[in-house]
């Protein structure tokens, strides 16, 4: 008995190893990644063969510029029809559905489409993040590499989600948050069996970045003073309208992807009728094109005007909702953060001004609008607080996040029965897990 138990002591090492590796492997093709969206920026937009960082809203195209989303749209169905329909959408219900009905078996293709696809996607003003897809992609690096080494479908569930964790840790230099995100979306459990070698992943993933990236944070925001008792409870009160606007994203959501089915044409050229969308708002607000990190920092920093904020709330969450309803490659998290941050702005901005008594500060509330409506709408609620704590190194909101995103996740979960990861899953008829849980394994 005691050698059997040794033996699988043992196999944990050499989880930890592969989980390694495809740390890795996820640094490296999130730098790709990133070179990739920045050179089809550049291409689309500037008509420049460069990987210099740009921004799809300084283009001097004028209308042509509408054409751009379309052409992006045209190529990434054109790559899932006859590449993979498996690229379609942000990357993380799929994740989850093959572990829970495929053991954790993603198709090969997978790990060079979904991060090409994306580049394409959001390089043409798709209003999408990089953290989605690289999640996806380094979940389809793991388990490819749990198909070539002889494991079990459990310990390719690990690796895959090791490889999803690394590749979030290389966007945002978060480890920890990206360690509990596997472990709410991915893992489904809480034990060190599965958690050390996702752990180990993303302190090698984090390692790795600072030599590709910059160590501060990745939100740029002033310091944050603690709240005392009446802004507290304010916040906490905050969290409630987080947990209904979270309520209102998700079904939003799922309300244009069910109208786009409802259109009598293949799903192929979905994409680029989003992508006529896309381009036709980016006219009217060019801060909805792209990936918008900076749209955050702005919000967070409180540098933005009640009218700005509200014009990138309003035409980013049009764009982002009729994208991804189309069916195209992309994320939520960024376009998740974007909302909840110009929102969480807004309502201090106009609280300071109109309220003043109680006591709320306008980049704490952005802050935690931001991770409210992650947690809200994701029910990653762990994850979600340590994201932005990490993402901001501002330790002094943990109170208000902690408190506002469990509000927010309860209100969620009252009301909506699935989250924005889970409902199109849920659709296909597999049953879910809504916790995670400390049992064994047979």
């Amino acid at each position: 008995m005691y050698s059997n138990e040794l033996k699988q002591r043992r196999r944990i090492l050499l989880i930890c190893v592969l989980s390694c590796l495809v740390a890795i492997a996820s640094v490296l093709v999130a730098k790709l990644l990133l070179l990739g969206i920045a050179l089809f920026t550049n291409l689309f937009y500037f008509q420049t063969f460069s990987v210099a960082e740009s921004n799809p809203a300084d283009n001097t195209l004028g209308a042509w510029a509408v054409v751009v989303p379309v052409i992006g749209g045209l190529i990434v169905g054109a790559m899932a029809r006859f590449g993979s329909a498996s690229i379609r959408g942000h990357g993380i219900p799929e994740a989850m559905e093959n572990i829970l009905q495929k053991e954790s078996r993603i198709p090969r293709r997978i790990t060079f489409l979904k991060p090409l696809s994306s580049a394409i996607a959001i390089g043409s003003g798709g209003p999408f993040g990089a953290e989605g897809p690289i999640i996806a992609t380094g979940g389809a690096l793991g388990s490819w590499l749990g198909q070539i080494v002889p494991v079990s479908a459990y310990e390719r569930k690990i690796i895959l989600a090791s490889g999803a964790a690394a590749g979030m840790t290389a966007i945002f230099g978060t480890p920890l948050s990206a360690v509990l995100l596997a472990i709410e979306l991915l893992l489904f459990e809480y034990r060190p069996k599965s958690f050390v070698p996702v752990a180990l992943a993303t302190a090698v993933a984090a390692t790795l970045r600072s030599a590709f990236m910059h160590t501060e944070a990745f939100f740029t925001m002033p310091p944050i003073q603690a709240p005392d008792m009446t802004g507290l409870l304010t916040y906490l009160a905050f969290g409630a309208v987080m947990g209904l606007l979270a309520v209102v994203v998700t079904k939003s959501i799922y309300w244009v992807e069910d109208h786009f089915e409802k259109i009598p044409v293949h799903w192929m050229w979905w994409p680029a009728l989003g992508g006529l969308a896309v381009g036709i708002i980016g006219l009217i607000e060019p801060r909805s094109l792209g990936v918008g990190y900076g749209n955050i920092s702005l919000s967070l920093a409180g540098s933005l005007t009640v009218g700005a904020a509200a014009s990138i709330f309003v035409w980013k969450f049009l764009a982002w909702a009729i994208a991804l309803g189309s069916g195209t490659s992309g994320g939520t998290l960024a376009p998740l953060l974007t909302l909840g941050a110009a929102f969480g702005f807004i309502i201090g901005t106009l609280l300071a001004r109109f309220a003043p008594e109680l006591h709320t500060d306008v980049n704490t509330m952005a802050l935690i609008g931001m991770a409210a409506l992650f947690a809200g709408s994701s029910r990653a609620l762990l994850a979600s607080v340590l994201f932005a704590l990490e993402g901001t190194k501002q330790p002094v909101g943990l109170v208000p996040l902690l408190g506002c995103c469990c509000i927010a996740y309860l209100i969620s979960t009252v009301i909506m029965k699935n989250s924005i990861m889970t409902e199109k899953i849920a659709r296909r008829g597999l049953k879910v897990p809504h916790e995670y849980y400390g049992g064994s394994h047979s």
